[in-house]
């Protein structure tokens, strides 16, 4: 039995929004090595002085994201369609939530639910959807999951949801064979989900 799309959970920073962060300039101000891996795990390794340093400069570019932020092509009308479709719209971001509401605020889109780094475990793991799809009262089979970069399709793998790679990231075509669906524009997950509809018992 195929079962019907009734959620989509987004990530925030270059999937609702352009790409802007370049991490390696932040991990250089926080006097990490370039290879280091992810921001927010470096940070966990981080004697608590080094840590308050790190967090100024991240919150420094986090919200310098928020004011020079611009929505991806497509974005917006891909919101209100699934808004006028009835189907929930959760956003999953390794950002704050001081940070998503700012978004959400500047470019006057609706989001029915924003799980941050704060609220648990941050992307790749699953812990985020599935608390996502909690809320909403739906399953992972029934929800896709829309981000630009290889954590967004581990969770929802791990979840168990159905993945979407937006391919705008330099290293789109690693992540991709990982991902169930990938799409160019961010409105083309409007077709996904029809034809999942159209195809559901």
């Amino acid at each position: 039995m195929k079962m019907a799309i009734k959620a989509v959970i987004f990530d925030l920073d270059g999937t609702i929004t352009a790409p802007y962060f370049d991490f390696d300039v932040i991990r250089r101000e926080m006097g990490l090595d370039e290879n280091v891996g992810p921001i927010l795990e470096a940070m966990e390794k981080m004697t608590p002085g080094q840590r308050d340093k790190a967090e100024n400069i991240l919150d420094y570019h986090e919200k310098l994201a928020v004011e020079q932020s611009s929505l991806n092509e497509g974005a917006r009308e891909t919101l209100g369609t699934l808004g006028k479709k009835g189907i929930k719209i959760g956003v999953l971001t390794r950002n704050k939530k001081a940070n998503t509401l700012a978004v959400a605020k500047k470019h006057n889109l609706n989001f029915d639910f924003i799980f941050d780094r704060d609220d648990g475990p941050v992307k790749p793991d699953a812990f985020g959807v599935l608390e996502i799809c909690r809320r909403f009262g739906v399953k992972p089979q029934e929800t896709l999951v829309v981000g630009d970069y290889l954590f967004d399709i581990l969770c929802a793998k791990a979840a168990g949801a159905i993945s979407i790679l937006l391919t705008n990231h330099p290293k789109a075509g690693e992540f991709a064979k990982h991902a169930d669906f990938t799409v160019e524009k961010i409105d083309q997950i409007l077709q996904i989900i029809k034809q999942k509809n159209s195809n559901s018992t």
